[in-house]
């Protein structure tokens, strides 16, 4: 199993989707999509986000929550919500962990929230603003995730690259 699973609950937003599928596949994590869907998998637009990274990616599909939750039974999951009271760098994340995002236009079900009060953390932002882009947000949360883990088995130095300016 991979070290981070991203999980969306009924992702809206085929591009969000798109750009969350390539960051999966530049880091090596698992997506997992809770149905039901706002766009068919064959949408081009989630596609075109996604770019030519598809083949890359390992990516399942549950029938709701529950269907999840039977799945994996024992995960550490860990919510990302506005309505947690501390910050998503407060956590010290196991390995493999799963990190949970809502829909773009609600979060995640109240329910779940309330159930899991501890395993809730937020990403700060200035007051009175509603969220972050939920691809930005994934991104946010799964380098801290890698961070602490000193981004092990990912490419960590570039190469020099010579600029036209660099010549004249």
């Amino acid at each position: 199993m991979n070290r981070i699973n991203i999980v969306l609950h009924e992702p809206e937003i085929p591009q969000n989707t798109g750009n969350i599928a390539r960051t999966c596949a530049a880091i090596g994590a698992s997506l997992h999509l809770i149905r039901p869907l706002g766009f068919t998998v064959d949408d081009k637009k989630l596609k075109r986000a996604g770019l030519d990274y598809w083949h890359l990616l390992d990516i399942t599909y549950y029938d709701g929550l529950d269907d999840f939750f039977a799945k994996h039974p024992d995960a550490n999951i860990f919510y990302y919500t506005t309505k947690a009271p501390r910050a998503y760098t407060e956590v010290t994340y196991p390995d493999p962990v799963f990190i949970m995002f809502g829909k773009e236009s609600k979060g995640l079900p109240e329910a779940l929230l309330h159930d899991r009060p501890d395993r809730c953390v937020r990403i700060p932002m200035r007051d009175g603003l509603r969220s972050l882009n939920l691809s930005n947000s994934v991104a946010v949360a799964a380098y801290e995730i890698l961070r602490q883990s000193g981004f092990e088995a990912l490419k960590t130095e570039g190469e020099p690259t010579t600029f036209a300016w660099d010549t004249l």
